[in-house]
Formats: C-alpha cells, structure tokens, sequence
C-alpha cells in the first residue's frame, strides 16, 4: 500500500527509483492557480492578436513605428501561446523526452529575448522621432524597420542557439531524474545573459526614454514662452504639465514593468550564483518574466487611441466589410 501511495506521487511510477515527484498542492488551491494561469496565457494571446489583426488588417496603421509593435506582438503572442500553455499542461513533469525539452527551452529564450529587442527597438524610435522629428521619415523607413527586426529575431536565435549549445549536444545533462526539464548556466554564460538580456536593454531604456522626457519638457516649456496673452498661458501651461506628466507616467510604467517583471529571474545571475530554469516547475520568477508580455500590448497599444478604435471595429465585426482595411483609422 506505501509502494502503491508513493508510485502515485512520482512523475512515472513504473521506474521508483529514478523518477521525479510531481509537486504536491491542495487540489482547491491547484485549480485557483490553474484558473489563473490560463486566464493570464488566454488574456496574453487575445491582446497580442488584437495588435496583431489591427496593424496587418488597416493599411493607415502600416507605418514604421507599428511594425515595431508588429513584432513585439508576435514575440509576445508566442509566448502566450506557446510557453505559457507548456508550463500549465506539464503540471510539474515533463513526458516530452529531452530532445523536446531541449528545443522547447531554445524557443523559450529566443522568443523572450526577441520580445525585449523589440522592446529596444521602441525606445529607439520613439528617441529618433522625438528628437530628431525633421529627419524621423528618412532615418527610419519601412526597408531599415524590416532590416532591424529581422535583425533583431535572427540575432535572437544565434545568440541563444549559442548560449545553449551544451544542451544541444547533451539534452539530459543537467536533470537529475526521469521527467525533469532543466535548463542550466553557469556564473559566466548568465553573467553573459544577464548583461544581452536585462542590465544592456534596461540601460538603453532608460537613457533613451530620459533623453525623450527631457526633450518633451523642454519643448513643452518652450510652448510656453511664447504665449504672452494671460488666458492662453494659462491654458498652454495646464497643457503642457499633463504632457509631461503623461511622459513621466509612461516611462515610469516601461520601467517599473520591466524591472519587477526581470529582476526575480536574473536574481542568481545577480547574486553571483548559476542560473537552474525547470521547465517542469511553475516557478513565479519564470511566470513573471512571460508576465510581462501580458502587460507588453498594454503598455506600448493600448495607450494609442487607434488601438482603442481598432478592438471595437474587430469585436462589432465592422472588419469582415468589404474594403474595411481603408477604414479611417488614425
């Protein structure tokens, strides 16, 4: 009756001595967590489809700056459908077999490393657009935008291709029992992550978006000095404060967003300690980093007023009319 009590907590009860135990929780507590898993992965996929449908489908949306967000979507469309799903069928052991295993940890972290170049690639535009506006439509075309973002999912893929070699040649070689799916580097290769993944993109974040509040204020400012009617300086100043609390707020939310969503999973890295990622576990550091695609489309779409327009022309069905990809959007 024990052999039989214990083979029921492993992972695969034929092998007792090599098998992983599935994590035990209380099954009210296990459909709480399951229920809102699945509403995040259902949540992530709806909101990146819908930035997906609204630039593909609307011919004014076809600018540079939306093929950005075009990308960024699908990295994060991806991880909605893909890695987060896996993490909530594999419900603590991993049936797939190492070789599978292995490509799914490589399309893991491909895909979110793509999601935070994206993420660069924004900064980047919005920098140029702010402060170079003269110069914004020859510096950033359609060609250069595509050429980036390809760029930007092929280095991807090299980069990590490369990171994980080791597990390429030797998928096993790091679980220490039958139904595991661990991923493991060490203090040099996530020392190398840590800086391509969170410290080099946060920092081009975070310089670039200053340089744009700074240049939103002083401009802002500038609009100011040169009302000299009482009335209307009045006016151009409550105007001028909300656009800067409007750029404050957001690069506040960038930040803080992407801070709290990295930090707990680069946390060892951090700390000076190798980095162990179990795919067979519902670690919250790893939920928190794919939580952050959830929150992607709101951040960088939702805050644009077309977006807003574009769901209600989907969810009305408005987009099944013929022509409706000439719609006036912006």
């Amino acid at each position: 009756m024990m052999e039989t009590l214990e083979g029921g907590e492993l992972c695969f009860p034929q092998l007792l001595n090599t098998s992983c135990r599935k994590p035990m929780h209380p099954h009210s507590e296990a459909m709480l967590l399951y229920i809102l898993l699945s509403s995040i992965s259902l949540l992530t996929v709806a909101l990146n489809l819908l930035v997906i449908i609204s630039i593909s489908h609307y011919r004014q949306l076809h600018t540079p700056t939306n093929l950005f967000l075009l990308s960024l979507a699908v990295s994060d469309l991806l991880v909605g459908l893909i890695l987060m799903p896996a993490q909530i069928l594999i419900g603590g052991c991993w049936f797939l077999g190492d070789l599978i295993c292995t490509l799914y940890r490589i399309v893991d972290f491909i895909v979110t490393s793509a999601s935070v170049g994206n993420m660069v690639l924004i900064s980047v535009d919005r920098y140029v657009a702010i402060c170079d506006p003269l110069r914004y439509p020859t510096k950033i075309t359609q060609r250069r935008v595509k050429i980036c973002v390809c760029l930007c999912w092929v280095c991807s893929a090299l980069y990590n291709c490369f990171l994980l070699n080791n597990h390429l040649r030797q998928p096993y070689r790091y679980n220490s029992c039958v139904g595991e799916c661990v991923v493991s580097l060490n203090y040099i290769a996530g020392a190398v992550d840590l800086f391509m993944t969170f410290i080099g993109p946060i920092t081009v974040i975070i310089v670039l978006y200053m340089r744009v509040f700074v240049v939103a204020v002083s401009q802002a400012r500038a609009m100011r000095s040169h009302i000299v009617a009482v009335t209307l300086q009045r006016s151009v100043t409550v105007t001028a404060k909300k656009s800067e609390r409007k750029a404050a707020r957001t690069l506040g939310i960038v930040i803080v967003v992407f801070l709290i969503c990295l930090c707990p999973y680069y946390y060892p890295s951090l700390a000076g300690q190798d980095t162990l990622i179990s795919a067979s576990s519902m670690a919250i550091e790893m939920w928190l980093f794919y939580f952050n695609s959830c929150l992607n489309p709101v951040i960088y779409a939702l805050f644009y007023p077309w977006f807003r327009k574009t769901i209600k022309l989907i969810v009305t069905l408005q987009i099944l009319q013929p022509d409706s990809c000439e719609a006036n959007i912006l």
